[in-house]
This record gives C-alpha cells, structure tokens and sequence, in this order.
C-alpha cells in the first residue's frame, strides 16, 4: 500500500513563562508570609502528584527550601490516589520516574497508603488523608491546575484533586469513583475543602503550564483562597492550552501514551475522545482512528489509556502490567479506557490497517498526524493533504518539507 508524503512542522503558541523558578516561589512565599505560619521545628507534608509537571524536581526542592529557611523540615508524600499499582513501593518508583527523589528535592519521601478518618461531607462522603499527613505539623498541596480529562466544571484538576483522591490514597479514590463521573465531577471538591477544614494545611501550591509544557504560573495561595483562586486558575489553563493544528483527521499516531503524559494516558482533550458513561465527547476535534505506537517507561508498565486507541502495536501490548492497568482503571470505573484495541505487529502495519479502513479515501490523501505524545504536540509530523493546508499560516514553521515515511528495520517509525 502506498503511502502519503510527510512533512515535520512547529506549531508556534504564544506563551508566556516563568524564566526563575526558585525566585518565584520565594517571592510568593513572602506574599503570603508564610513566616506566620511555618515555625522552627515543624514537620511539614509536601504533595507530589504522578503527572509529568514541568520542572517538578525543582518545584518541590524549591518549596522544600523556603521551609528549610524557616527552621522546619520538608517531607514529600505522594499523593496519587491508586497509582503506582496501589503500593507504597509503587507510589516511589512513580516519584522516581519523575526525577523526584530524595537526591533531586533534599528531603525524605515518606509513602504509604495508609490513610485516616477525618470525617464526611454533607452527601455522607467519608473523607481520608495520608497518615503521615495527617501527623505532620503543617501540610502544603501541591498540584498543577488544568483541564481535567473526564468532565468539564469550574473545578477540575489542581489543588483540590490533590487534597482528595491524591492525599486519600486508593481508599478515597475507591470512595469517590463508586459513584462514577458524579464522584469525581461533583463530590470530589467537597472532599478536598473537607481536607482543608479538618487538617493543618498551610497552603496550596497551584502551577499552570502553557502550550509548550512550560511553568507558565506558581501561585501559593492561603487555604482560605483555594477554591475561588483555582477556579480563576482553570480559566486561565484553558487559555494556555495547546491543540492539534487541524479539527479533522483520519489518523492520529501517538508515538507514547503514558501517565507521565496524562491521567488517562492521552489526554482527551487532545484527542477529543472522553469514553466515560454520562459525558458527552467532545465536538472537536474529529479522528477516525487512532494508533497507540508505545508505552512509556515511566508509566511502568501502566498502559491506562490504551483503550482510546482503535489499534496499537505488539511492543506496546508487551510492556503492559495488567495488575497495575486494572488496579487504576478498575478503581476508577471507566473500564472502556483500558480495553485491548486491535494488535498489529508494528507501526507500519497498524498505519495499513487504519488505512484499509479509510474507506473512499485513497491512503495517499489521507489526513494523518503524528505526535510524540499527546502532552508535546509543539513539533509534530502532518500527512501532504494537512501540509499543503498549514504550511503558509503564521503560526506554521516547517522544520522539514515533504518527504517519505521512514522505518526501522523492525517496522517502527523512527523517532521523531
């Protein structure tokens, strides 16, 4: 079967970000004087999510220093809910995978999942935080505020998430997801402001990131100020959110899908496919087929995700750790995400079959697109049909024109 020509193009985002970390953070940790509240002697919880934040080894030890400069000792727990495969062990090697470790941020990592009681919302909710949290002086969450993968709401991913499913650890996230999308949507924030209420939180840390990845804003925020500050922020996220360059397409190739990329492995907003019960799909953009070409190995084998992909490839269907996968996917309760989609040998017969399937479309004028991973779609591969249609836009550079689609020797595209 013949195959389109392809091009390599840049997609220029206005961005703005934040060129001094470790001065930023110090600056805002001034702005809220936290002298007030971070005392010599304290033993303080720093939350660490599973996302693959920008610069996130450098946050927490940022943070970790203007406690340190107080006279108190930082600690990192993390807070992920059920990854990690639900086990303390898990939840580190996740961290690591990261670049969070003790070495990278100067301070012990404390994990386990055992959570305690703290009390219950007004829908009956029982609410649970981290044990070592919970006997901590003083706890600061940490979270990156952006456009959750599995609802739309004035709340969706950040500090609140953080403070719920991430610091209750696999109980909490077993409480909340019973309830399926109304769990994580609706109930899911008062958790988190219960967290707030009943433990020594001192502050949030909300991050934001623009188009290219980037720290683009670091807020520390009062606990009073979480929830009304958050919601300035998501609006805010939203504005700074990347997309692919076009709404149509036939075929989309993700080269890695992962946690470290998005919760649900591809983020959906990307992608335009949500597959939970309950949530209408996006309207845009429009993809008939999507190839799934491997799994990172910072996921450790968590493949969550695969099933937004209509095919995938042996090697990513070889890296799969189903105890962890179905760990995560059943604890959340969106099970089509973790469904097998059709197994080719490699990439190149993968992109066939989607092809064959392209019915009236001869595979020459095919709309393709391929991605490294839908967390860094900046620089990106288009079909000859999308090329001719992007290639004099403003926002368009062409890092190299018109060529033939090339594989190793084992049937794999080469890397990007």
């Amino acid at each position: 079967m013949s195959l389109p020509k392809f091009a390599k193009i840049k997609q220029k985002f206005v961005v703005e970000s934040i060129k001094n970390i470790s001065g930023t953070i110090s600056e805002q940790f001034n702005f809220v004087k936290a002298d007030e509240k971070i005392k010599p002697g304290m033993e303080i919880a720093i939350t660490v999510g599973s996302r693959g934040i920008a610069n996130i080894p450098l946050i927490v030890k940022s943070v970790a220093d203007e406690i340190k400069m107080r006279g108190a000792t930082p600690f990192i727990i993390p807070a992920m809910g059920s990854h990690g495969g639900a086990t303390a062990e898990g939840q580190i090697e996740v961290l690591e995978g990261l670049g969070v470790t003790e070495v990278t941020t100067g301070c012990e990592i404390r994990s386990s999942m055992d959570v305690v009681k703290i009390g219950e919302t007004s829908a009956g909710i029982p609410v649970y935080i981290d044990q070592h949290a919970y006997k901590a002086d003083g706890i600061i969450i940490m979270g990156r505020v952006k456009p959750h993968t599995d609802f739309k709401k004035d709340i969706e991913s950040g500090v609140l998430k953080m403070a719920s499913i991430g610091m209750g650890k696999h109980k909490q996230a077993l409480a909340l997801h019973t309830y399926g999308i109304e769990g994580i949507r609706d109930m899911m924030p008062e958790v988190g402001k219960e967290v707030i209420r009943k433990s020594n939180t001192l502050f949030g840390v909300a991050i934001v990131e623009n188009a290219h990845e980037e720290t683009a804003i670091i807020e520390v925020i009062e606990t009073e100020r979480i929830e009304e500050r958050e919601k300035e922020l998501l609006v805010k996220a939203f504005e700074l959110m990347p997309s692919l360059p076009v709404d149509q397409m036939d075929i989309l190739v993700v080269d890695e899908i992962g946690k470290n990329y998005s919760g649900t492995g591809m983020d959906t907003n990307i992608i335009g496919r949500i597959r939970v019960l309950g949530v209408e799909e996006p309207k845009k953009p429009i993809i008939k087929y999507v190839i799934a070409s491997n799994l990172s190995e910072a996921s450790h084998g968590n493949a969550l995700g695969i099933g937004l992909a209509d095919l995938t490839t042996k090697r990513l269907f070889e890296k799969i750790d189903f105890q962890k996968m179905n760990e995560n996917v059943v604890t959340s309760t969106f099970l089509d995400r973790a469904k097998i989609p059709i197994v080719l040998e490699n990439d190149r017969e993968a992109l066939n079959a989607a092809l064959r399937a392209n019915w009236g479309i001869a595979s020459e004028e095919a709309r393709i697109v391929r991605v490294p991973n839908t967390l860094h779609i900046g620089e990106l591969f288009v079909s000859e049909v999308i090329y001719n249609e992007l290639k004099n836009k403003e926002n368009i550079e062409v890092i190299k024109g018109l060529h033939e689609l090339q594989f190793d020797e084992y049937g794999y595209f080469l890397p990007m």
